[in-house]
């Protein structure tokens, strides 16, 4: 009865039931045991051919290569524009009176901090802090000779502006110093339209909290330059003590945090918050303050986004193309399968574990290539040129990221794995008798 019935005999047996070419590297088609045999002979049929396979791999390799690099370097052009930010202008977390952001422009003298208070002390106790500096803003003319323009201006304390504003860079001259409460840095677009250089005196004029109008005489001790250069084109800095004696005011807008690292800011955020509810202060993360960071983020997602669906469609169309003409040429086996016992769900997961492993082989080599492309081309880097809004270039570098390189791997795999669908479904839904007539 087992001798006249191979379809029963197969099934029982629990091993492999080897068909198709004999000259092939492996068997084509099976009756599987388990899942991991499956796979072996999955991998068998991938290597069978080789030279079609190895387009496949090529073209997802590539575009998995192109993807890394690609993120990688859109998420170094991220990271330095958001440090240059912290660390030239807004700190990791700002203090401000409540309303400030919305009404101080109109009012400011109505949210100014006190000097010095148990709250400022208590955020100098902070484990992660690295330095906490007072900044009052305030804006008005400068003069010098016959030239007057309008500027902005924040009073600092010079000590610990330095550490908060690294980012700044000073192009001629030096910074601010405490034993120099009349020296005065200012942006080189400002400095160049109102004719001004190092060691010139100016006269900075503003609006004093009681209505009037006072003036100071400063000299400039050097020129800063920032990644934005309409800032540069309008900003000054003095001494805190200058900037209370123009307006004529005590104690400050805000309070700016510079922390140890930037992904500390949510946590020590949350706990500001919690720890000083009843208090009438606002806190405010870089993350709300950096606006032209926000919207080159969204920008920049939009494009890798776009970029996924391309590389996408270039797998699919990869992989597709790949198992169609492998089921087409092993026609004649998968009705001999079938007819032996084979399952109709075998075949169909027999083919998605083909897809499946391009899609692995395929990303994994990508992945590799694109980390070595990314070591390599960051130690010699990128010279780029001035982007819109800057004055100068940069030297850019590709940021490896353990983040991208998992998605371009799960892109791999998964656009192959909808590839496989429908020629593995092809393959599993032939008539038995037709399929066997394709080997006459």
């Amino acid at each position: 009865m087992d001798e006249a019935n191979p379809r029963q005999r197969a099934r029982r047996a629990g091993r492999f039931a080897v068909l198709g070419n004999e000259n092939a590297l492996g068997p084509s088609l099976i009756v599987p045991s388990a899942l991991v045999d499956e796979f072996v002979i999955a991998a068998r049929n991938v290597l069978r051919h080789r030279r079609r396979s190895a387009m496949a791999i090529n073209a997802i390799a590539l575009g998995i290569t192109a993807l890394m690099l690609a993120g990688g370097f859109i998420d170094w052009l991220l990271w330095a524009l958001r440090e240059n930010a912290i660390h030239s202008q807004i700190g990791h977390i700002q203090v401000m009176r409540p309303g400030y952001r919305s009404d101080g422009e109109a009012d400011p003298f109505r949210f100014l901090l006190p000097g010095g208070s148990p709250e400022l002390t208590a955020l100098e106790g902070v484990p992660e802090l690295k330095t906490i500096g007072p900044r009052l803003s305030f804006n008005g003319l400068v003069s010098h000779g016959e030239s007057t323009l309008g500027f902005v201006g924040d009073g600092v304390e010079p000590d610990r502006e330095r550490l908060l504003s690294e980012g700044l860079g000073i192009v001629q001259g030096s910074e601010l110093s405490s034993d120099d409460p009349h020296g005065i840095i200012m942006g080189k677009g400002l400095a160049a339209t109102l004719g001004v250089g190092v060691g010139d005196v100016v006269v900075l004029m503003a609006n004093t909290r009681s209505g009037g109008i006072n003036a100071v005489e400063c000299r400039v001790r050097g020129l800063f330059r920032t990644p934005a250069k309409a800032y540069d084109d309008a900003a000054l800095r003095v001494p805190i003590p200058t900037a209370r004696e123009l307006l004529r005011v005590s104690g400050a807008h805000l309070w700016v945090m510079l922390l140890q690292n930037t992904e500390q800011s949510a946590g020590v955020l949350e706990r500001l918050k919690s720890r000083f509810s009843g208090q009438p202060l606002e806190f405010v993360p870089w993350s709300e303050l950096a606006d032209f960071y926000n919207k080159t983020v969204a920008l920049f997602t939009r494009q890798v986004g776009v970029m996924k669906v391309i590389i996408g469609l270039i797998i699919v169309l990869s992989i597709s193309n790949t198992l169609s003409m492998s089921v087409m040429e092993r026609t004649g086996e998968i009705g001999t399968a079938m007819a032996l016992g084979v399952r109709r769900t075998t075949i169909h997961r027999q083919f998605l574990m083909e897809g499946l492993l391009l899609g692995l082989f395929g990303g994994l080599i990508g992945v590799i290539a694109g980390g070595i492309l990314s070591f390599v081309i960051s130690w010699i880097g990128i010279p780029m040129p001035p982007p819109p809004g800057m004055e100068s270039g940069y030297t850019a570098e590709i940021q490896f990221s353990w983040q991208v390189t998992f998605d371009a791997l799960l892109l791999a795999v998964g656009t192959a794995l909808v590839a496989s669908l429908y020629p593995s479904w092809k393959a599993s839904r032939m008539v038995i008798v037709d399929a066997l007539r394709s080997n006459r």
